[in-house]
């Protein structure tokens, strides 16, 4: 009988919740919850603070092969991201990581090199791990894949009721056009397409709140865990 674990690998399009109910589904299934967005913003972190001269393909493809990285879970529950002793968890959220982090996963050389050190992660199994291509290229053998889904328009939605919380004036058509814009590049990207692979198990997650979708997953993965 097997102690092992189960790489839940989440994959879905932008604003379909991915982040959230990977975290909640890892908390509660007793997992570990790794972002590979937050390793794309790490580089992209070190690289702005070190100046224009790191913005190089192969400066940025030392700095991914050097990541100091590493995950942890406080008390709370909440994951918290570190580039050696330093947590940095707040800092990867800023405009300019986010906007520089999008352009360099485009490179090969470090897309190679974060690639690697997710999978590094994932060897043991008991991993939740939700971004771009996790279950397409990343970890097509996963034990669980999990391809999130919504229309343009509830995730329009979502976002748009986050901006209106935050005080911005956008409008809801000025976001569900940029919904859908973002579908279309993710969808024709040259690099790693957004897609679902094969045997993914596809979640609609339209009129479905967070614990909802997150309960649905701990059904998957309690189904994987009971013996066949």
């Amino acid at each position: 009988m097997t102690t092992r674990q189960p790489v839940v690998a989440i994959d879905g399009p932008a604003g379909s919740g991915k982040s959230t109910v990977a975290q909640l589904l890892a908390r509660r299934a007793g997992l570990q919850f790794i972002s590979s967005g937050a390793m794309y913003r790490a580089v992209a972190l070190t690289a702005l603070r070190e100046g224009t001269a790191a913005m190089s393909p192969e400066r940025l493809a030392a700095i991914a092969a050097a990541l100091p990285i590493r995950f942890t879970t406080d008390a709370a529950g909440t994951v918290r991201t570190w580039l050696g002793d330093e947590d940095v968890t707040d800092a990867l959220r800023r405009t300019d990581v986010t906007e520089v982090a999008a352009v360099i996963a485009k490179i090969p050389a470090v897309r190679a090199h974060l690639v690697a050190r997710q999978r590094a992660y994932g060897a043991e199994g008991g991993i939740v791990m939700e971004g771009r291509d996790i279950q397409t290229v990343v970890f097509p053998d996963a034990e669980i894949k999990v391809f999130l889904d919504a229309s343009a328009e509830e995730r329009a939605t979502r976002r748009w009721k986050e901006l209106r919380a935050a005080g911005s004036p956008e409008s809801y058509a000025t976001v569900l056009a940029d919904v859908r814009a973002r579908d279309r590049s993710d969808r024709e990207r040259a690099v790693a397409p957004l897609h679902a692979a094969p045997d993914a198990i596809t979640l609609n997650t339209d009129g479905l709140s967070i614990d909802a979708v997150v309960a649905k997953l701990q059904e998957i993965v309690e189904a994987w865990r009971t013996p066949r």
